[in-house]
């Protein structure tokens, strides 16, 4: 059998499907809502990962869609830039030596009309999966309302609350962080208020730190709230907690705002006899650094590469490693990221601010820091 299966029609889910119809499989991909999700939480493209949407023959049309970001920024709430990265270093290590600024929703049209030029391969939107049965050389999926597809493999992308992995049994370990994020979406020129701005920010702060970053259509603010509080209180002190980021005298435009739950949770297992995770249904992390997103499109392509040589043992492989990077890499960064971010300790705080001056200013230091959360680092020896 040919066919692959892939549940989700995210960005992790669909970029699985086109990697394996450029590698002549057929795929169906079944996705639970009516079209393609317009939720955009995830916005930023590291390198590697353009990289990899290069050879899938989008990232043309991903760039014309998104803002290059050849820089991103460390502030202190009250003493504004603390030291400003520039990914120009890595001109030798990659050849999109930025970020791109992109919503999420941008990315998966794009990747649905080139999966839908290859002849064999379709999605099925509305099509809740349910269940999973083995054979021994397929497996057939099921849906809440008796429908089944039969494939070769089953490539899990469908999210954090995955049927996928419910119906294989695997277990999702970690942690939920007490405080929700808040999101703001403004139509608000942040650089005509605030000096110094990349198109990405992290904002240290010990009581309320924040994260400004840049989409084509927005500026976004992220906000921690308190554990104990609603959600309605939140959203209701959300112009006042704004104008403490910058107050220009009047209210701040808010086009939209969402409030989400975040976790650290890595499947014990992203494989399960021919039924493979990925993205949020094998890992979630919170979002400061711009991991999860990545790491799973980054999940998608190794699967592809791993199933196409025709070799099992090659696929157990590409399980293993992409759960080993998910602990070691993407589950360590964003957490480092979230706890530097909310330091309460002035000397903790002070020594780890010093360090971001010290290697914004050494090129070798800062190529050595953006190998690492450009995510190069995670994917591929690099030369010192």
């Amino acid at each position: 059998m040919n066919r692959i299966l892939v549940a989700g029609a995210g960005p992790v889910g669909l970029t699985a499907a086109l990697a394996l119809a450029r590698r002549g499989f057929e795929v169906t991909v079944v996705e639970s809502g009516d079209q393609l999700a317009a939720e955009s939480r995830a916005s930023t493209f590291h390198p590697p990962t353009l990289e990899m949407l290069d050879e899938l023959g989008v990232c043309d049309d991903l760039r014309a869609r998104g803002l290059v970001s050849p820089t991103f920024a460390y502030r202190d709430r009250r003493d504004g830039l603390v030291a400003m990265l520039d990914l120009a270093v890595l001109a030798g290590d990659t050849r999109f030596p930025y970020r791109l600024q992109c919503e999420q929703s941008k990315l998966t049209p794009i990747l649905l009309d080139h999966l839908l030029r290859y002849e064999g391969c379709e999605v099925r939107f509305g099509w809740h999966a349910a269940d999973v049965t083995t054979h021994p050389s397929s497996l057939t999926l099921s849906s809440t309302d008796g429908r089944t597809v039969e494939g070769a493999w089953l490539i899990g992308a469908d999210g954090a609350h995955s049927a996928v992995r419910r119906a294989t049994g695997v277990t999702f370990d970690g942690i939920t962080y007490p405080e929700r994020f808040l999101v703001a979406s403004v139509d608000e020129d942040l650089t005509a208020w605030l000096d110094d701005l990349a198109a990405v920010n992290y904002v240290f702060d010990p009581v309320e730190w924040c994260v400004l970053l840049r989409t084509p259509d927005h500026w976004r603010v992220l906000l921690p709230t308190p554990p104990d509080t609603t959600d309605i209180s939140e959203i209701s002190r959300l112009g006042s907690r704004l104008r403490e980021v910058f107050d220009p005298g009047r209210p701040w435009r808010v086009a939209h705002t969402s409030m989400y739950r975040v976790h650290q949770r890595v499947a014990t297992s992203f494989r399960t006899g021919r039924v493979l995770l990925a993205g949020d249904a094998a890992h979630v992390n919170n979002p400061l650094g711009g991991l999860g997103m990545n790491s799973g499109i980054h999940d998608a392509v190794a699967y592809a590469a791993a199933l196409a040589t025709g070799d099992d043992s090659a696929v157990w492989a590409a399980a293993a490693d992409r759960r080993r990077i998910a602990l070691e890499y993407v589950q360590s960064v964003s957490h480092q990221n979230y706890e530097r971010l909310r330091a309460t300790d002035p000397d903790a705080r002070a020594a780890h601010l010093n360090s971001l001056r010290e290697t914004a200013a050494d090129p070798a230091l800062a190529r050595a820091s953006l190998l690492r959360s450009s995510m190069i680092a995670s994917l591929r020896p690099v030369p010192a």
